[in-house]
Formats: structure tokens, sequence, C-alpha cells
């Protein structure tokens, strides 16, 4: 069964496109839940961030495999309250060793907006956390991302991947730097109480600003916020406008599918100090502020696909680590291949045994019930020596099976077949589910 990575990105599609299909996180295990009922598709595991909707799934055909997983994607979640257009142009699908290889990289951050971002790691472990929830992990996605997560761990306590931290949020706060300079006597508002919330937070603590308004959903996430770094003042959503109206900066980032910060609340607080500018930076996807607020006079607005400029330069030194990243992903991709290319020889050794094993406990049962007389010392003697014959008859098979499905995947197909039809092991239908697909050749299903 082929293994597949199925979505769209930053580097396929802008974050208009991205955020028409993000799945609210409080939807994902539902999401997952429903994915699995598409027949071909056997395990799933969707990843979601700021900058990418990916789903990893194991599938056991590949022409309707992928046509189900792309089905998927244009249906689940975005029926007529949501504007439909053509995903072709910004889907991307990679198969095989290319879907192993595009996770690694993803998890040990090369595939970042900002290479070696600190978030992503903790969000392929809520993508795994979340398959787990939803019960659509199995045995090869459960390996895949538990080894993608030692693969990012290893990127950053050996290379310096991560050093020079910037997050999103960090990214959020540098790009107020580049517009404002020093924060130092600054007014800023922090809308979400989340995980980039909170990081902004305590970065504006570190850069002085002079005063922070926090506003969340839930008044007490934001009132929690504020205890916890000793900073601010939490205000509930409906005073909005009253904490623009006081700020310099806006940093936005909640999990809403609309418009928080809208056209009409940003012209009111405008109203109020119409010569003082206004710099909004929306790091959420979906996106939190309206787009057309950057055509109100003194305001500035910047999303999250226009941070990567403005924090470029400060990345050279994560840019030395690439290639000491990439040799550590070749590592983890050689290991998880080996691994995967076993699977061929697990029901084969396991059958063989069984059939080997239920053989013995018969011949055993027949000579006890032949000898009666036999003391509990005879019977301990005849029973490991039964043992050890299947043992050592079986031991030059099971070598050599397991030699050939992670060293000869072709030749670990015939010798498995011959088993098969030697011993009569009836697994024919599950020998033919590991061999790779033609289409998959070149992708290094193997």
């Amino acid at each position: 069964m082929p293994l597949v990575c199925m979505g769209l990105s930053h580097q396929t599609a802008p974050v208009e496109v991205r955020e028409r299909h993000a799945f609210p996180s409080s939807r994902v295990v539902e999401a997952l839940t429903a994915l699995l009922d598409y027949e071909a598709v056997k395990e799933a595991v969707m990843l979601q961030t700021c900058g990418r909707l990916e789903i990893y799934a194991e599938i056991d055909d590949y022409e309707a495999g992928v046509s189900q997983l792309r089905s998927f994607l244009g249906n689940f979640g975005h029926g007529a309250v949501r504007d439909r257009y053509d995903l072709d142009s910004y889907l991307y699908t990679l198969l095989g060793r290319q879907a192993i290889e595009h996770l690694f990289r993803v998890s040990t951050g090369l595939d970042s907006m900002l290479i070696g971002e600190a978030e992503i790691l903790g969000q392929v472990k809520d993508a795994y956390i979340e398959a787990q929830q939803a019960k659509s992990l199995g045995h090869t996605l459960h390996r895949l991302f538990r080894e993608a997560l030692n693969a990012g761990k290893h990127a950053r306590t050996q290379t310096s991947i991560g050093d020079e931290s910037t997050s999103i949020a960090t990214a959020a706060i540098e790009a107020a730097k580049a517009r404002l300079g020093a924060l130092d006597g600054t007014s800023v508002v922090v809308i979400g109480a989340g995980k980039m919330g909170r990081t902004a937070v305590r970065r504006l603590r570190q850069e002085g600003a002079d005063h922070l308004i926090v506003t969340n959903r839930s008044i007490s996430r934001a009132q929690e916020l504020i205890a916890e770094v000793g900073f601010g003042e939490a205000v509930e959503m409906p005073g909005i406008v009253d904490a623009l109206a006081a700020a310099d900066i806006v940093v936005t980032s909640t999990g809403a599918s609309h418009f928080v910060v809208t056209h009409d609340h940003v012209a009111r607080a405008m109203e109020r100090r119409p010569d003082r500018p206004l710099f909004i930076i929306d790091i959420a996807v979906p996106r939190d502020a309206d787009p057309t607020v950057a055509g109100i006079a003194n305001v500035s607005l910047i999303d999250i696909d226009g941070l990567k400029t403005v924090v470029d330069e400060k990345l050279d030194i994560r840019r030395e680590a690439i290639p000491a990243v990439e040799e550590i992903i070749a590592e983890f991709i050689d290991r998880f291949g080996s691994w995967y290319r076993s699977r061929l020889a697990v029901p084969v050794i396991a059958s063989l045994t069984q059939k080997a094993e239920a053989i013995r406990l018969k011949e055993l049962e027949r000579v006890f019930s032949r000898c009666p007389d036999l003391s509990e010392r005879e019977k301990m003697l005849v029973t490991g020596m039964s043992m050890t014959i299947v043992s050592k008859l079986l031991h030059s098979v099971v070598t050599k099976i397991r030699e050939k499905a992670t060293s000869n995947h072709a030749e670990a197909l015939m010798h498995a077949r011959m088993l098969n039809e030697l011993f009569e092991l009836n697994l024919a239908e599950r020998i033919a589910e590991l061999m790779p697909h033609p289409q998959l050749a070149d992708a290094g299903d193997e």
C-alpha cells in the first residue's frame, strides 16, 4: 500500500487560498474520521499550520486513493457557505519516498515559511495526537510520524537550524520593529491568547512595549495570559474598537473562521485618532483582519505571507545549517525505509512460524497420547527437542526473508510467493497489498 502526501502550502498557494481550505481545529478529528470512510484510505494524518494543509495517508489503490483524497479536500467543510474553485493548480501530491522526505523536511523546519521556525515541531506532534484521537493511525503512519518528530528533535539539538529563534509570532514583532523602530513606549493590542498570542506577548515585554492589551473570545484565557507574564490588561472582545483606538500595533492570531478585525472596527477606531498610524500584523489562517482595512488612511496591514521578507535576512545562520539537517533527514529516510520494506517479512514469518508451531503441537499431542507412561521430565525433553528442530529448520528461512525484505524488495516478493505456495500459507492477498505500485517506482516506494 503506497504512502501519499496531498496538500497545499505557502509554496504553492497564497494565504487567500489556504484560508478557504483551512479546517477549524475543533473539526480536525471529525474530518479524519470522515476521511476513513473513503474506501481506499487505510490510515490518515492531517497536518495543518498557518502555512500548510496536508494529508498523509496510506492507501490501498493509487488511482482510487488519490482521487478520494482530492474529493475529500474539495468537499469536506467547503459547501455552499464557502466559495468553491479549482484546487488542482494549488494541490501537490507526493508519493512514496517523496512523501516521507517531505514530512521530514517539514518537521525539521526546512520547508517552513521561516526556516527552522520554532512552532512546526509542536504542530507535527499535534497532528499526530489528533490522529490518535480519531483512531486514524495505523502501524505505518504511527512509525512515520514518530520518526519525523525524532528527526526534528535531532535537527534542533545537533545543528544550528533553530538558532536565533524566529517563530511566526516573533517574526510579527520583528515586522513591527522594522516598521516603527524600537518598541519602547508603544501601545500594542494582541488578539488571541493561544500559542501565537502567548509568544507575542512574551516577546513584546522583552522589547519594552509600554502598554499591552490582550483580547480573546474567552476573557478568562486573556486574563490567565496577563497573569502569567505579569504585564498588560485583558479586555473583552466587544471592547475591540476602544482597544484599536489606543494602539500603535495590533498582532492578531485567533482560530476564528471569520474576520475579527473588520473594516468597520478599524474605521471607527481611526476616526478617534486620524493622524496616528496603526500597524496591523495578521498571522492567522484564516485571516483575522479584513484586507480592505489597508485602504483606510494611516492604516498599514501585513499578513502572514508578507512576514517572510521582513525577517529573511536574519535567517542566514539557519541556512548554513541546511546541509547538516539534510544529512539527518537522509539517515531517517533510510531508517524508516528499512522498516517500511521489512513489513513484507512480517506476515510471511508470522504465518510460517504459526503453521510450524501448530504442526509441532499436534505431533507432540499424538506422541504423548501413544506414550502415556512418559514422565514429566521425559515429556519436557521431547518438547524441548521438538522446539529446537523447528527453530533450526526455520532459522535460515526467517533470516533470509528479513534480509531480502530490507535490501531487495523484488527478490523478497519472489521468495514470499514461493514460501506461500510451498507451505500453503494463504497469504496471496497480503503479499499483493505490499507490492509497489508501478507509478510509485520513481517515488521511492521501496
